[in-house]
This record gives C-alpha cells, sequence and structure tokens, in this order.
C-alpha cells in the first residue's frame, strides 16, 4: 500500500467517525452553529487550497440553510457528510497538522473530496443553482 492509498484511507476513516459527530450536530443546532462559526473564523486565516477547498463557503451556507429549514432538498446522508468533512476542517487534530508548510491541508482536502465523491457533489450543485435561482447569496 502507498502513502496516497494510506491517507485516503485513514481519511475515509476520519469521514465516517465525523459524521457519527455530525448527526449529534444536527440535533443540537446551537453547537451546529458554533462550529460554523469557528470554521468562517479559521477560513479568513487559511488559504484557500484550489478548487475543491473553495467551496467550503457554500457548505458552510448549505448546512445554515438546511437547519433553518430554507432548504431540505438534500438527502440526511450528503448534509452529515457535509458537516464530517466540515468538523474534519475544523479539527486541530489532523492526520497531518495544519501548520505543516507545503501539505498541511492535504489531508483536510482529502476529506472533503471523500465527501463529494460519496455523493454530495450533485447535491451541492442542486443547492448552489436553488440558492442563485432564490437570490440567497452567502
Amino acid at each position: 500500500m502507498n502513502k496516497k492509498e494510506l491517507s485516503e484511507e485513514q481519511a475515509k476513516i476520519e469521514y465516517e467517525k465525523g459524521c457519527k459527530e455530525a448527526e449529534k450536530l444536527l440535533e443540537n443546532p446551537d453547537k451546529l452553529e458554533e462550529l460554523l462559526q469557528k470554521l468562517e473564523k479559521k477560513l479568513k486565516i487559511i488559504p484557500l487550497v484550489g478548487n475543491t477547498f473553495s467551496i467550503v463557503p457554500t457548505l458552510i451556507s448549505l448546512v445554515r440553510s438546511y437547519v433553518k429549514k430554507e432548504y431540505t432538498e438534500i438527502p440526511l446522508g450528503s448534509i452529515v457528510g457535509i458537516i464530517s468533512a466540515l468538523i474534519y476542517i475544523l479539527s486541530p487534530i489532523d492526520l497531518i497538522p495544519d501548520g505543516v508548510p507545503g501539505i498541511g491541508y492535504l489531508d483536510d482536502t482529502t476529506v472533503l473530496l471523500i465527501c463529494l465523491k460519496a455523493g454530495a457533489e450533485d447535491d451541492i450543485k442542486e443547492y448552489q443553482k436553488w440558492r442563485d435561482d432564490n437570490n440567497k447569496n452567502i
């Protein structure tokens, strides 16, 4: 097994652990909003790594719209997966510490890609279309 496979396997494990925590957060909108606010603060101080990571503000918006019941046309599994990825991105305990130059956000990006591959990508596109059609900008 090469390092890339090991990294993706570890990222899948982290993603799945995050799904359990995400389900609990969905039951507590105040804690979920706290997570989203912390994530927004983190985004102000970290680089948006490539196209994949630049979708994070949209994910934050989607979760808020879902919790407020403004947008509920997304499967529960996708919303749980998105929250899981956001939890990992915010977590100070990473497979690769964020401060490692050049690769510190590689694991965050990998977890985010796993979320997208798990089926959330099309759901996110639908949300973006809904948001554009309804002038619901971030």
